[in-house]
């Protein structure tokens, strides 16, 4: 059975080093360049409009209108209840909306790892009340991928969000066998078919039954929807997402 998250207090991905450094040496916002607060490189001013995707399908979580007792009950959008995905849950901390169009960005595409370990902090706080998964699960890089950029914005995500909400991280639990076009190249149809068989599972020793997919942004839900296919071929009995952000 799915547990909350300590909802008492608030997750700290830093380390006891880097609060040290924090206070010694004040942080600049990632957004303005204005001075920020001690633990967080945003300020107050560029914290404040955050777009929070509060009201959401609890399948997709696409944007949904605000509605009486909608943030007691979960919700399912129109989409997901005629054909529902092979993900459980799907909590994205954020609308992909300013400022999260400039940082994401920033953070996959041009080593912003300042970015990354930012946004992995304002998604922990989101997923304070969020089931736990017995583990977090990375979407990962193709290889030959992985050696252009360098780095795995999904791995860099999930280290700090694992350690911050004591959960086991499985890296390699999950693998990119086939080299595919970029998504942002494609329409939803041709994603979908992009990403087909494209992961596979490592089975030994047998993966947790509950796991949640760790990735930056969720647009059609092509990429996720495969791996938690692969998951499930595994023997996972539910893959949940954790995702920063949502295109509306």
């Amino acid at each position: 059975m799915s547990m909350p998250v300590n909802q008492t207090t608030r997750p700290d991905v830093d380390g006891r080093w880097q609060r040290l450094l924090g206070r010694l040496w004040p942080g600049r916002c990632l957004a303005c360049a204005e001075a920020s607060p001690p633990g967080r490189d945003l300020c107050e001013t560029c914290f404040a409009p955050l777009p929070w995707n509060r009201h959401a399908c609890s399948r997709c979580a696409i944007p949904l209108p605000a509605t009486p007792g909608a943030a007691d009950a979960p919700q399912a959008c129109g989409d997901c209840l005629r054909k529902p995905p092979p993900v459980q849950a799907t909590h994205a901390a954020f609308v992909y909306a300013a400022p999260l169009d400039r940082l994401l960005p920033r953070f996959k595409f041009h080593h912003d790892l300042a970015a990354g370990r930012l946004l992995s902090q304002l998604m922990a706080q989101a997923l304070t009340d969020a089931g736990r998964p017995q583990a977090l699960v990375p979407v990962p890089l193709h290889q030959a991928r992985l050696r252009s950029r360098g780095y795995d914005q999904a791995l860099e995500l999930a280290k700090p969000l694992a350690r911050a909400l004591r959960l086991p991280m499985l890296p390699d639990a999950l693998r990119r066998i086939r080299a595919t076009a970029p998504q942002s190249e494609l329409d939803a149809t041709r994603r979908r078919r992009n990403l087909r068989r494209a992961f596979d599972t490592r089975r030994d020793p047998p993966l947790p039954a509950h796991v949640a997919l760790v990735d930056d942004v969720m647009t059609t839900g092509a990429t996720l929807h495969a791996a938690a296919e692969a998951l499930r071929r595994a023997g996972v009995a539910r893959v949940d997402a954790w995702v920063c952000a949502r295109v509306p």
